[in-house]
């Protein structure tokens, strides 16, 4: 072997043990009977990637190496940390079991895994790429680190999701030389032998990304085979053999394997093979590369060994190695009978009394484990820094400064700009955009802290626009064609800093707020692998008018609402938005923190109203309540006019405030509300009605709700108004037992002025007047 200290017959000794742990943890699980459901598992997945694995972890990397997991060679994964000592012996039987071991590595729900979580096929593809680029960020902005790479194991098939080729094709992760994407290819899918040669295309499509591309095609067996004479046409018959008809060699045996393989073969393949004998002929066959350790060990250092460009290996192997089922197209969920079992458990050399034993410390193997453990075994993580953020930086305080109509759109690239000047939070906020940066108000900012680039490169437009882009490695923004999927694995990796390289970042990203839906694979993937981050969807909602439907975004908040890890947030004036983003930033370091989804709008809106409410109550008192989910911006005046309360978010407000004058003078006493966050409100009253065991308990007034609507309004209707789908706020009226009437967008929306657009969904202020109406008529106050 490559490495001195680890001989082949050790590793094949270790790979075997491997190859047992994983299929026995699945069998295991599978024999109880209890379940109302089959458990299931992939012994047949784990098979055919346990030799790259045992090559890869016992004679490649070390101990700041990142490795993303295929989903179904999850027991693979777990067998190989049980045996360094990282997993304890109770987990094995635990698989798919609740608090035991997930059916697919998960970074925040396994006990032994800590890079990437993987059960989003094609995410944990191109998530090591990402880390990469984040990692390569953190080095230049504070310094070099320990050497990592970051290597990917998927399958062939998982190459079909288009996310892999949109990464793989980003020039902002060109040049990543420590990124290693290594192919499981057994040609088999799910359902089926991946049709003709895909490797082939997939091998030039990733060249021609300015990949370094190589491949464990053969093993070494195979290899002197083609050095004899026929050698040459029996390598270019297996080459231009189709994966049907490969596939069909592993039901064969004898005369009969030896007849199928030569179908459409010249005499010189069939000479080279003469000299093999039927017997043997299965273990020339089959000699693939993707199982021979001295030849992955090999690809893996030639991948070491670019520097400038990331490596892909297609390692060729077969589904089920070593199993009874190798190479059958309906592998993928079979399960080895107890008779096979017990086989091969006899094989490696166990019994049922010591099937779950690690190796003896004083072999080989043991030795072995034991010093690859302590090189590689994860750490724990320590607690993220608690960034010191100030509670405001006056971007809208001063005299008249937020008199003027101003959008949160608008408000947002102020607010970032001045926030480049805060000490302890400048260097590290990076912004990211997929095309959008200008149209989402970043430019201000990258104006004044420039686009990131590894090294220097000319500004060929500084002289002719007013942005001057900058690409250099001062630049803390980094721009991305056009995929949102893109931007939502980038800002995950740049949210998992701290985790991966040691080092906070705060992330903030932008994107056209209908096109979150484009990335949301990817938004969840980083939500559940536990990054922490802000996204801004701006423009929204069909405020947006002559952009028109494509571009009007309407379910957005109950997808910011309902993805756990992050909290929804759409304020509608300036320095509530500054409050908030602060706030937001604060959110990513603090323990109980969370990602922020920020939905913005471009209509101007009067900031007036915000600032009686601000001398009616105090700063201290508003921006409390901003923050934790709403607050009162218009009291009912007379008390002893009929109360309706109207909550609305976002750019509606001028609309709601109208409307609420308007009532008044039907002798209805409307109390606004401005809502920041349903999700902070809606968390906060659900967390007041269950204890920790998600039991129902008697409910209590101890959340910010309360305080928005005290007891004499619980009677009250409310009518709730949202440039978003009604359902959204249609939860209000539930908290009290109140008759709620809620106001939205529940169609697809199109070209208009705002005021066209508003009446058609009846968002007009004499529009929300007469739902109020209807909702105290209903209520019998009127």
């Amino acid at each position: 072997m490559t490495n001195p200290l680890i001989d082949e017959v050790t590793l094949k000794q270790i790979e075997q043990r491997v190859l047992w742990l994983a299929v026995r943890m699945v069998d295991y699980v599978n024999q109880d009977r209890s379940t109302e459901i089959k458990v299931g598992g992939h012994q047949a997945s784990s098979a055919s990637l346990v030799s790259v694995m045992a090559a890869l972890w016992f004679s490649h990397i070390g101990g700041d190496d990142k490795v993303a997991v295929k989903p179904h060679a999850s027991p693979v994964y777990h067998a190989i940390k049980y045996l360094t000592g990282e997993l304890d012996r109770s987990y094995l039987t635990r698989l798919r079991r609740l608090g035991g071991l997930q059916a697919y590595p998960s970074r925040t729900k396994d006990p032994d895994v800590a890079d990437f979580s993987t059960g989003s096929v094609g995410l944990g593809a191109v998530a090591p790429l990402f880390s990469a680029a984040t990692r390569r960020y953190l080095e230049t902005k504070f310094g070099r680190r320990d050497p990592a790479r970051f290597i990917a194991l998927v399958g062939d098939a998982e190459l079909d999701e288009g996310n892999v080729w949109e990464a793989i094709a980003e020039p902002a992760l060109a040049g990543l030389g420590n990124v290693m994407l290594v192919v499981d290819a057994n040609r088999q899918s799910l359902d089926r032998v991946v049709p003709d040669i895909a490797v082939g295309r997939m091998a030039d499509a990733f060249a021609a990304a300015g990949w370094h591309v190589t491949q464990a095609k053969y093993g070494r067996r195979l290899q002197r085979m083609f050095d004899r004479p026929g050698g040459r046409a029996l390598k270019r018959h297996i080459d231009g053999m189709s994966n049907e008809h490969y596939q069909s060699l592993f039901r064969l045996h004898g005369s009969d394997l030896r007849r199928q393989f030569l179908d459409g073969a010249d005499r010189g393949t069939a000479e080279s093979i003469a000299v093999v004998i039927d017997r043997d002929l299965p273990s020339v066959v089959h000699d693939l590369g993707g199982h021979d350790l001295v030849e992955l060990v090999r690809c893996f250092r030639e991948c070491d060994a670019e520097r400038d460009r990331p490596s892909i290996v297609f390692a060729y192997t077969v589904k089920g190695y070593d199993l009874p089922f190798a190479g059958d197209p309906l592998n993928h969920a079979a399960l080895l009978s107890p008779a096979q079992i017990d086989d091969l458990r006899s094989r490696v050399g166990l019994t049922p009394e010591t099937e779950w034993d690690r190796f003896d410390p004083d072999t080989p193997a043991g030795r072995v484990c034991e010093g690859v453990g302590s090189e590689i075994n994860n750490l724990p993580t320590p607690p993220r820094p608690v960034l010191s953020l100030p509670a405001t930086i006056g971007t809208f305080g001063g005299p008249g400064a937020t008199a003027r109509p101003v959008s949160t759109q608008d408000a947002f690239g102020r607010v970032l700009v001045r926030l480049a000047d805060v000490d302890g939070v400048a260097g590290r906020l990076v912004t990211t955009s997929p095309d959008v940066a200008i149209s989402t108000n970043l430019g201000g900012w990258i104006n004044k802290v420039g686009v990131f680039s590894p090294e220097h490169r000319p500004d060929y437009s500084a002289t002719e626009t007013l942005l001057r882009w900058k690409p250099g490695p001062e630049g803390q923004h980094i721009e991305l064609g056009i995929s949102e999927m893109n931007l939502f694995m980038l800002l995950g990796q740049l949210g998992l800093a701290h985790d991966h390289h040691g080092e906070m970042l705060l992330p903030i990203g932008t994107v056209y707020d209908p096109f979150v839906l484009r990335g949301l694979d990817a938004f969840v993937y980083g939500t559940y692998n536990g990054s922490r981050f802000v996204v801004v969807g701006t423009p929204s909602g069909i405020t947006l008018a002559p952009e028109g439907g494509a571009h009007q975004s309407t379910i957005t908040p109950s997808v910011g609402m309902e993805l756990p890890g992050v909290e929804f947030v759409e304020p509608a004036y300036a320095r509530s938005l500054e409050w908030l983003l602060i706030d937001s930033l604060h959110r990513l370091s603090d323990p109980g923190g969370a990602t922020t989804y920020l939905r913005l709008g471009t209509r101007p809106i009067d900031q007036q109203p915000f600032l009686r409410a601000l001398e009616s109550v105090g700063e201290d008192r508003l921006q409390a309540d901003v923050v934790a989910g709403g607050y009162r911006l218009r009291g009912a005046g007379d008390p002893a006019l009929v109360p309706v309360v109207l909550a609305g978010s976002g750019s509606v407000m001028p609309e709601v405030l109208a409307a609420a004058d308007e009532l008044e003078e039907e002798g209805v006493g409307a109390t606004v509300i401005s809502i920041t966050s349903l999700d902070r409100l809606y968390t906060g009253w659900i967390r007041t009605l269950k204890d920790s065991r998600s039991r129902l308990v008697r409910p209590q007034d101890d959340h910010h709700l309360a305080r928005l609507i005290p007891p004499e309004l619980r009677q009250a209707p409310i009518v709730t108004v949202h440039d978003a789908a009604s359902h959204a706020m249609a939860w209000l009226g539930s908290v009290y037992g109140q008759r709620v009437v809620p106001v939205g967008v529940d169609d697809f929306g199109e070209s208009g002025t705002i005021a066209e657009l508003y009446e058609r969904f009846g968002l007009r202020p004499d529009q929300v007047v007469n739902s109020a109406l209807v909702a105290l008529s209903a209520n019998g106050d009127i």
